[in-house]
């Protein structure tokens, strides 16, 4: 027996036995009224519900005179309901979307079932054994119809269904309800079992490309006749009600992909079939249009599918659904990357593109996750909930109860986040006046639910806050919150509102000048300054800090501004500003300046033009830390206000030292040598000191690869530096023993001004710059009568060899410029082994061999891959590797000093030899000896150890000798190469002890 048959047994079997309730004559009368209506030209469908009526009685079943229960006999009566209910069908074109929505699955499956065996179905074969292209048109048509349904109702059956409320209890029917859900179950069963052969019969039906057919009123009337009268017309291929091979393909190809997406919530590979096929009936849509389609496929259905498809499948050439919100805030779940999904839901509160029901799915989703112990996922709740909260205020929706228990305990960061995404979420300028009155009513209620009265004014003083609300309705606002009752603590005792203490004044002085001391945003400053100076006039409000601080030259020009709002506004915007700048927080730096500058343009050109010189230091700044950093050139326009700043001839101006030093580090560091050495204007030369450096500097630079003869330049600029440099200067010296260009002062953490003091030198960025001028501080550093240990450097011959009045010279001055002009160097690039070796030397020179040994080795490992190459030979000298066994000899490493000495152009073998005798060494001894090439060192070591009697160590320099590729008969190639793979392995060796 076939499955279908077996749904058909188990339909007619369950169905309870009840006695007939209509005569045959009501019969033949009802079939004679239906005759009538299929034949009437009115449009409106016969009801569906006749269908259930002649199939209720076509399957009751009969009782034999022994009381038996029989099943529904096989006669005319039965044939002719079962007839009439096919021609329900038929008069409504076989829509499934009709019968489904009328029908429960058990009529649905037995109306099916006869359409199967009308249709003449071979019984007892599974569809998915049968040919359907070698059968009539309209038994392939039953069998799709069946399938389809199929598919369909399994479908269904996964989606969560609306329970209806049950109507006063009636036992009859309550049993009836049970009896028909157990069958619905019972079929069900038998459909999930056979889904996978019906989704093969779907799929077979996509490769019919011809039309078929689907049995009309008349043919089956046809069917009905006597065998002989029919004259086989049912089997044609003109019978019936044609439906396109297009059609078909689109009504199967979306019942397939409406499985597979079922299926993919546990297999999600199968999704890619759901979107092919969801995407194939989209184009056949397009194609042919919905309107021709006798079977109709609900569009906006077809659209969600299509859209979660393209989210749960990751495809590279679908650009267009990978952008869509749905398919970002499915990657963010999945990755975790919560701040994008922040974003994502922020950016949609302008646009308005999520559903609700949406929003709230994410926002349950990550509760869920937070409840399973992701305490990170708190926050994320918080911030997803707000921006749900004002999408929800901005359509006029009530506000979640989620929000309101997020906010029970509000705090500083909350509030900020609230008005972040209250500003981010309304256009101001095009949002009309219902959205406003919206949002100003959700912050003023805001406002009168909190009791903080710092958070507030926190609303209360934001921008959108004011623009939102009149004068009045702000003033009127304030009035409530005054007059309103204390809140009272059932589980504490009672504690006074903050807002009813009496003689409050001070209080809320206190709290806006906190709030004016962490504030950066400059137009909160300025509201809050405005409330203070409404409160009292007599403070001086830009005293309340003493880690405000501003230079001298600005400050007298600050100070000296009559209205008192105005000058402390332009006093702690310029302070703040610096502040910000120092600690390089450049965009609210850019934020304080700006507003300082809209600010003092309308009275003071003086001002105005001190603020446009800060902007210029800034944005050197701000391109040094940015794209400067990778080595990308300042745009045009600011080289030419740094060109403009140093060309300025605006009297009575205050200047910074700094901004002429970072102006003039800025051209060096970007090789403007050009204008340096020939276009700057000559006055500027002889009345700037630090462009006349950096025109020396540039110079210098230009000329080094040239003869010495052309070294003029060099010269001039040691005579500038020594003269820098001289105790006879003016300038005084810290207490550290810095001249006045190398000052510093100590840097306060906090809301604190810091000041990070330094000369011109400590600014350039430029490899080329920074070494001339080091090496003329290492020059300058050497030319001490007392100096034991000179200091290399490259670029050290074009200095001069003496200077005229040696003891004017601060050389304490000069040997701490050298050890922090190194130290800068290397955070510049610490893989500079010119550099690495100054740094090494200094060490050598203060007595820390460690130290020293640690540069040497690190110079030698930079500029050979970590000594897989061979270290150039002006990198290791013979006076670096005398250094070097220099530190082994007095940390009592004497093999090391044994095994270096062979590094030198010259072996020296005495101080190798008086190294091997000492017996007091500090490393490991007789394990370096396979790094020993030179056989006289070897054949000493075995004498030595000889006759002291040392066997084993004896053995192990003996077969170092062994080695045949130290034989001295060997080509010059491979004694070299013998050498020089030991060389790299000793070196690699004391690398991983001294880094």
């Amino acid at each position: 027996m076939s499955a279908e048959a077996a749904d058909r047994e188990a339909a007619t079997s369950s169905r309870p036995c009840t006695p007939p309730q209509t005569s045959w004559f009501e019969f033949l009368l009802e079939e004679a009224l239906l005759e009538q209506h299929l034949q009437k030209p009115s449009p409106d469908p016969p009801p569906v519900q006749l269908i259930v009526q002649f199939l209720e009685q076509a399957s009751k079943p009969s009782v034999n005179e022994q009381n038996q229960v029989q099943p529904p006999p096989d006669n005319k009566r039965n044939r002719i309901l079962k007839l009439l209910a096919l021609k329900v069908a038929a008069h409504l074109k076989w829509d499934l979307d009709v019968l489904e929505k009328s029908l429960s699955v058990p009529v649905l499956n037995m109306l099916l079932n006869e359409l199967l065996c009308i249709s003449k179905v071979p019984p007892g074969t599974k569809h998915v054994d049968v040919d359907l292209s070698s059968l009539p048109p309209t038994t392939a048509m039953a069998i799709l119809l069946y399938n389809r349904w199929a598919i369909r109702t399994i479908v269904q059956s996964s989606f969560p269904v609306k329970q209806v409320k049950p109507g006063p209890p009636q036992l009859n029917v309550m049993n009836q309800m049970q009896q028909e859900k157990e069958l619905t179950e019972n079929i069900l069963k038998v459909l999930k079992e056979q889904a996978a052969d019906s989704i093969l019969v779907l799929e077979g039906a996509l490769k019919l490309n011809k039309d078929l057919y689907v049995h009309t009123i008349r043919t089956l009337d046809l069917l009905a006749m006597e065998p002989g009268m029919v004259n086989g017309e049912t089997e044609s291929s003109t019978a019936g009600l044609k439906i396109s091979a297009e059609e078909i393909q689109c009504q199967v190809c979306y019942d397939l992909g409406a499985i597979y997406f079922q299926q993919g919530s546990t297999n999600p590979a199968v999704h890619e079939n759901a979107k092919e096929k969801f995407f194939k009936t989209k184009e056949l849509i397009a194609k042919n249009g919905s309107s021709s389609l006798h079977f109709t496929i609900d569009e906006e259905r077809l659209a969600g599918y299509c859209q979660a498809c393209g989210v749960l499948t990751s495809s590279s050439d679908d650009a267009s659904q990978q952008a869509t919100p749905y398919s970002q805030i499915h990657s963010c779940m999945k990755s975790g990357n919560y701040q994008d999904l922040v974003k994502i839901f922020l950016e949609d509160n302008l646009a308005l593109s999520l559903p609700v029901q949406f929003r709230q799915s994410v926002l349950r989703e990550l509760f869920q996750k937070a409840q399973q112990g992701n305490d990170a996922l708190d926050e994320v709740c918080f911030k997803v909930c707000v921006c749900n909260t004002v999408c929800d205020v901005l359509q006029g929706q009530t506000i979640d109860i989620q929000f309101c228990q997020l906010f029970l305990k509000p705090s500083k960061e909350k509030i900020d986040f609230l008005l972040e995404v209250c500003s981010r979420s309304i256009n101001l300028e095009n949002a009309s006046e219902a959205l406003k009155r919206k949002m100003a009513a959700f912050l003023k209620n805001l406002c009168l639910g909190l009791e903080d009265l710092q958070l507030v004014f926190m609303i209360s003083s934001h921008e959108l806050f004011i623009k939102l609300l009149k004068d009045d309705e702000r003033k009127l606002l304030i009035d409530q919150m005054r007059k309103r009752s204390p809140r009272i603590n059932l589980c504490t005792k009672p504690v006074t509102s903050f807002y009813d203490i009496p003689a409050s004044a001070s209080v809320n002085i206190g709290q806006l000048e906190h709030q004016l001391i962490l504030s950066v945003d400059p137009w909160r400053i300025r509201q809050i300054l405005i409330e203070l100076h409404g409160m009292t006039s007599e403070r001086q409000f830009w005293t309340i800090s003493n880690k405000w601080e501003v230079p001298n030259v600005y400050g007298n020009v600050i100070l000296g501004i009559k209205d008192n709002l105005t000058r402390d506004l332009v006093y702690i915007l310029m302070a703040k500003g610096l502040h910000c700048c120092a600690i390089k927080d450049f965009v609210h730096a850019k934020q304080l300046f700006a507003a300082c500058l809209e600010l003092v343009t309308e009275f003071s050109p003086k001002l105005r033009q001190v603020m446009l010189n800060e902007m210029l230091l800034l944005d050197i700044y701000t391109h040094e830390a940015g794209a400067g950093a990778s080595g990308e050139r300042p745009p045009s326009d600011l080289i030419s206000r740094v060109r403009g700043y140093l060309e300025m001839r605006v009297p009575d101006i205050p200047l910074r030292q700094v901004i002429a030093e970072e102006c003039v580090a800025f051209l060096l560091n970007w090789c403007e040598n050009e204008y340096l050495t020939m276009q700057v204007p000559l006055p500027l030369v002889q009345t700037n000191p630090y462009v006349k450096l950096g025109q020396l500097l540039a110079a210098t630079c230009k000329e080094l690869p040239g003869p010495k003869e052309s070294r003029r330049t060099a010269k001039d600029l040691w005579e500038v530096v020594v003269q820098i440099c001289s105790v006879s200067n003016q300038h005084k010296r810290g207490n550290d023993g810095r001249v006045s260009l190398i000052k510093h002062r100590e840097s306060t953490l906090g809301i604190m001004y810091r000041f990070h003091g330094s000369t011109i030198f400590f600014s350039l960025q430029e490899p080329l710059v920074l070494t001339t001028i080091l090496s003329l501080f290492v020059k300058l550093h050497n030319v001490r009568e007392d100096i034991v240990n000179d200091i290399a450097a490259e670029h050290i011959s074009i200095w001069p060899s003496s200077i005229p009045n040696l003891q004017s010279v601060d050389f304490e001055a000069v040997a701490v410029t050298v050890k922090e002009l190194v130290s800068y160097a290397l955070t510049i690039n610490a893989n500079n082994h010119f550099w690495l070796i100054i740094q090494a030397d200094i060490y050598f020179a203060t007595n820390q061999y460690s130290a020293a040994l640690h540069y040497y080795l690190q110079a030698g490992a930079v500029c050979s891959d970590f000594f897989n190459k061979m270290v150039p030979p002006d990198v290791y000298t013979d006076q670096v590797i005398k250094r070097m066994i220099k530190c082994c000899s007095l940390l009592n490493c004497h093999t090391q000093v044994a095994i270096l000495c062979q590094f030198l152009r010259e072996v020296d073998y005495k101080t190798a030899f008086k190294a091997l005798q000492e017996q007091n060494s500090h490393d490991a001894m007789d394990s370096y000896y396979e790094y020993i090439w030179d056989v006289t060192i070897l054949e000493y070591l075995t004498y030595l150890h000889h006759k002291r009697g040392e066997t084993d160590k004896r053995q192990i320099a003996i077969k170092a000798i062994g080695q045949t590729e130290l034989n001295a008969s060997n080509p010059e190639e491979v004694l070299q190469l013998a050498a020089q793979r030991r060389k790299k392995k000793f070196l690699q060796a004391m690398a991983k002890l001294y880094f």
